[in-house]
């Protein structure tokens, strides 16, 4: 199964760590303008300027099978895939993930992140952090000769004891001159299970995780997912290299500490 994986060479990891790093950026830009009273339409037409005119990038969810916008604004009870709107409007208490992917030079930067727009609830605050910590156990084991199922029991491990849920319908995935390729990258597992993860592989990792139950449903407009029992969602994303001993994350931002990585 892992001989259909693309293992990058220099130039490539070169190519996409410049992606990466524009598509953290776009995040990093965004910060100061999700608050209360602003649309999600509005941060759309933010994201697509600075991509577009700013980086000279190209933004990959844009007409991608027919997606309208250049992000993903995925809010409260929405797991992913939500479409910007002019009309939605984020207020005190929503959570909002925002879901980024550059193409620049024919390479992919894929990341997203969490936001909470004001104080937000006891569990709004827990879920975006689990979520986060689930990320961030998931990276924890990638290196060289780990296996995919080391990456999904290590995110079981972060966010079943909290009682909370993993998704299953959406996973990450392979990247690199293409959005989504092979391998597919769940978010639960055995450890010592599935694709052997070599140098140079390169994948994302996204683990949503759901206040209720992992079940999803697709609205009508053929993108938005919702959790099944419309509770909360969350989600973190990053792109990663894999290295010898560890992984380069192509899409990390100033705002995290990644030290942990190397301990």
């Amino acid at each position: 199964m892992s001989k259909n994986i693309p293992i990058l060479d220099d130039v490539a990891i070169e190519k996409m760590k410049i992606a990466g790093k524009l598509a953290a950026d776009v995040l990093v830009m965004l910060d100061e303008h999700v608050k209360a009273g602003i649309s999600t339409g509005e941060l759309d037409d933010l994201a697509h300027h600075y991509i577009t005119q700013v980086q000279e990038a190209i933004p990959a969810p844009l007409n991608y099978n027919g997606f309208p916008k250049s992000i993903c604004t995925s809010i409260n009870h929405v797991v992913c895939h939500g479409i910007p709107d002019h009309e939605r409007i984020l207020k005190d208490g929503d959570i909002i993930n925002i879901d980024v992917t550059v193409i620049k030079d024919g390479y992919y930067g894929d990341t997203s992140r969490m936001w909470i727009v004001g104080e937000g609830s006891v569990m709004a605050q827990r879920i975006c952090r689990v979520a986060q910590e689930a990320l961030y156990a998931g990276m924890k084991v990638v290196k060289n000769g780990a296996r995919l199922g080391d990456i999904g029991a290590a995110i079981q491990a972060v966010v079943e004891p909290e009682r909370f849920s993993i998704v299953r319908e959406f996973c990450g995935h392979g990247i690199g001159e293409t959005f989504h390729a092979e391998p597919q990258v769940l978010h639960y597992g055995k450890a010592g299970t599935g694709v052997e993860l070599k140098t140079g592989m390169a994948l994302t990792i996204e683990p949503m995780i759901n206040q209720g139950v992992w079940q999803t449903k697709v609205m009508k407009d053929g993108w938005t997912a919702i959790t099944k029992d419309r509770k909360l969602s969350a989600q973190w994303e990053h792109t990663i290299i894999v290295t010898d001993d560890g992984c380069i994350v192509t899409t990390a931002r100033p705002d995290e500490d990644l030290s942990f990585l190397n301990s």
